[in-house]
């Protein structure tokens, strides 16, 4: 049976998602040595990818920073959560297309997980630069890397420990499409 990707279920699922990734800063943001590194806003838009669907999972990531940004003024609309609204709709939409294509195996959610991720930051290093260079600013490799990576490990870290768990979880309580096959 083939479910849509814009049904009732997967619609209050990505409004979760939002309002997680709205929320989620606010506890890390406690942490002030690495609150912002923990990447609070990626968890739920990779989720959203994982459980959603793509299509969702890039709406989820391109509203998500923006709605933060105009509720809260943070982070900065221009050119911080400009930028993240285009990386986070890249996590959402290559989370659920790598999901949905790769067999359905536990590897496979890291592996989607993975790609997300190194997609995302792609588009937020191209996005940037154009960005940087409308506003006149610089943008070197070295930006690109401290932001990119180097600033980002202990997002990527709790990424990789948190959501394959979480994702299998869902699965197992049927909130998440496909045969993931508990093998390694």
């Amino acid at each position: 049976m083939k479910t849509s990707y814009f049904s009732t279920k997967n619609l209050v699922f990505a409004g979760v998602f939002i309002a997680l990734g709205i929320v989620l800063p606010f506890f890390t943001g406690q942490i002030p040595q690495i609150g912002s590194m923990l990447l609070p806003m990626h968890i739920p838009v990779l989720l959203c990818g994982f459980v959603c669907g793509w299509p969702l999972g890039l709406i989820v990531g391109f509203i998500t920073p923006l709605l933060r940004s105009a509720l809260f003024g943070m982070p900065p609309l221009f050119p911080t959560a400009l930028a993240m609204a285009f990386e986070l709709a890249a996590y959402g939409t290559l989370s659920g297309l790598c999901y949905k294509i790769l067999r359905k195996k536990v590897s496979t959610v890291y592996l989607s997980l993975i790609l997300s991720m190194i997609g995302g930051r792609i588009v937020w290093g191209v996005v940037s630069l154009i960005l940087s260079t409308i506003a006149g600013t610089l943008f070197t490799w070295q930006i690109f890397a401290g932001g990119a990576v180097l600033n980002a490990v202990p997002g990527i870290i709790l990424q990789l420990v948190v959501i394959p768990p979480i994702v299998l979880a869902l699965k197992r309580a049927r909130f998440v499409p496909g045969d993931v096959k508990e093998e390694f």
